[in-house]
């Protein structure tokens, strides 16, 4: 396959879950219509983003893969024909939590499934109290278009993370992401962060010549213990080409359904232009296994 139509959602939930199920189902299908063969939904996406507090409860949310999510959005990807990239709250045992990518393949079977290794612990992103990190390791998931190196949000300032998938075969790299602007930093600070993140994911695009999907949420979500005024997501979901182009990017403040034509040929072309695979020097670099390397 040399071209790669792709679906980005960027949307902004509601705390009623049936809500934004239907309306993702309303987006899958819009972006299937506009010939979309791939479609990527943001991180968490049939929920609020949970993770501003520690609450036991919220673990009643949480549901088995298989289970109802991989159910109604495996026969929609049947119907359809799209290939889908979920993320949930997956119930793996009572106690033990994941945050999982799941990819639909278009015959609505599960192709495969990632758990975010990388797990924040900061204000307002206390994914540590909800999420066990993942165990499954960084493999791509093959499907019908694709080796499709999936990701999840935190796991997205790792160049690690995106070289492991890049050396294991994958087509291109994705990250469903929920990030965005805490309310006490400023407003320098709010474009700084916003800058590096999408700075960072172009900079795995370089590094191993493979095209980047981020598809983030938009919108505010409140804080339900009040202790700040919630996060501003700021959408600016895109994709990125084998340089680290910006071939195309939704806005930063409203729902979108990005249509993006990848082209995945490029990669061959690209990687010999820049063959940093070839230059590596595996020999030199077991360090990287060490959390901190002391010289004294």
């Amino acid at each position: 396959m040399e071209y790669l139509t792709a679906g980005l959602i960027q949307q902004a939930n509601i705390a009623d879950v049936e809500s934004n199920k239907n309306k993702l189902i309303e987006n899958i299908r819009i972006c299937a219509g506009r010939g979309a063969r791939l479609v990527v939904l943001p991180e968490l996406h049939n929920s609020l983003y949970f993770c501003q507090t520690e609450n036991t409860q919220v673990f009643d949310r949480a549901e088995t893969i298989p289970g109802p999510s991989t159910e109604l959005f495996g026969g929609l990807a049947k119907e359809l024909g799209v290939v889908l990239v979920l993320s949930l709250f997956e119930k793996r045992a009572p106690g033990l939590y994941h945050n999982t990518a799941v990819v639909i393949e278009k015959d609505g079977t599960i192709a495969g499934k990632y758990r975010k290794m990388h797990i924040p612990d900061d204000p307002a992103y206390y994914e540590k109290f909800y999420f066990t990190p993942g165990d499954l390791g960084f493999r791509p998931i093959p499907t019908s278009v694709g080796k499709l190196g999936v990701l999840v949000c935190w796991d997205q300032w790792y160049p690690e993370a995106a070289r492991l998938m890049a050396l294991s075969g994958a087509s291109l790299l994705i990250y469903p992401t929920a990030i965005g602007w805490e309310s006490s930093d400023s407003e320098e600070e709010k474009q700084r962060q916003q800058k590096a993140w999408t700075i960072a994911q172009r900079g795995h695009a370089i590094y191993n010549g493979l095209p980047v999907v981020a598809v983030n949420r938009v919108g505010h979500e409140d804080d339900p213990s009040g202790q700040t005024q919630g996060i501003r997501f700021w959408g600016n979901s895109f994709v990125a080409g084998p340089q680290g182009e910006i071939v195309s990017q939704a806005s930063s403040g409203k729902e979108e359904n990005l249509i993006v034509e990848i082209n995945l040929k490029r990669s061959e072309e690209v990687r010999r232009w820049w063959p940093f695979l070839r230059d590596r020097r595996i020999d030199a670099y077991g360090d990287l296994t060490q959390r901190f390397i002391d010289t004294i």
